[in-house]
């Protein structure tokens, strides 16, 4: 997998929404967070535009994607918001440009559909924070994703956990938003890599949807080609009838699984969300003391 450079005060970074649509005081804020980085940043034609639910139509969102993927003076993709919108536009890219001078992608969420995709060419993007929940966002959480976009990548170390399943594993990293991989399987988008660590989040789902998703998965084989998990946020979740809280859901589905499994990774729809590389090479070792995640090919 190929690592986009890292960036360098001064460089040019876009904010676009191919997605839901965003308030413009959410870009306002971002764009100082991005000036305090010593970056500049360049909001896209589209980035305010309503259309219905969406940030403009989809010939918008994908004009501004396009212009975000080819312009040579971008060096980073913030992509605005998630909800619903990617999957519209991802495929009528053009991603040759892009492919000969990679740069980072930016987001989570519905933003899983673009690391997909990225995933597929060979390139590594970030699953991290967006300007819609800069806000919200902890400090700690901001101050690391600042530290990944200019080249300061280091290991997390992650508490112990009840459901944890003990090992050491090196693999390709891959995964998002567990409704959104589950919609991509068997597309042109799901992952190709073999035997890789996977990571799962969500956000408002009810519990037998999330249930219903795992057991989709397991039946169709894809766990017995994981070499390991992380189990980021579930957070809002419906449905409390169900009887079994998400992470009791995974536990269970995982639980003939032979590969180390870390719970409580401090990423998703929550304000402690952290950045994770997605499609790089990472070190997880799971013990009794806790995990550690390692990225190698920095």
């Amino acid at each position: 997998m190929f690592r986009p450079p890292y960036l360098k005060t001064g460089d040019k970074v876009a904010l676009v929404s191919p997605a839901g649509a965003i308030e413009s005081s959410y870009i306002t804020h971002a764009a100082q967070i991005l000036q305090q980085w010593e970056l500049e940043p360049v909001i896209g034609q589209y980035a305010h535009t309503r259309h219905a639910y969406f940030a403009g139509t989809d010939k918008e969102r994908l004009h501004d994607m396009q212009w975000a993927l080819d312009n040579e003076e971008i060096r980073a993709i913030f992509c605005n918001r998630g909800g619903y919108g990617c999957m519209r536009i991802v495929e009528h890219l053009d991603y040759s440009t892009f492919q000969g001078a990679p740069k980072w992608v930016i987001g989570f969420s519905d933003i899983t559909v673009f690391h997909a995709k990225l995933n597929t060419l060979g390139i590594e993007s970030l699953h991290a924070p967006m300007p819609k929940s800069f806000l919200n966002t902890t400090p700690e959480a901001l101050l690391r994703l600042q530290e990944f976009l200019f080249g300061q990548i280091s290991p997390y170390q992650i508490p112990p956990h009840p459901f944890n399943k003990e090992g050491v594993v090196r693999a390709e990293l891959t995964g998002g938003n567990l409704t959104l991989l589950h919609c991509l399987r068997s597309s042109s988008l799901e992952c190709k890599h073999q035997n890789p660590i996977l990571f799962i989040e969500d956000v408002g789902e009810n519990l037998y949807a999330i249930d219903r998703m795992l057991q989709s998965l397991k039946l169709s084989s894809k766990f017995k080609h994981l070499q390991g998990v992380i189990v980021g946020d579930f957070t809002e979740m419906k449905g409390v009838d169900f009887g079994k809280s998400a992470y009791e859901i995974i536990q269970e589905a995982l639980q003939d699984c032979n590969f180390p499994i870390c719970f409580g990774f401090p990423a998703g729809h929550s304000a402690n969300n952290f950045p994770l590389i997605i499609g790089s090479t990472i070190e997880m070792e799971v013990t009794s003391q806790g995990s550690i995640i390692t990225f190698l090919n920095s």
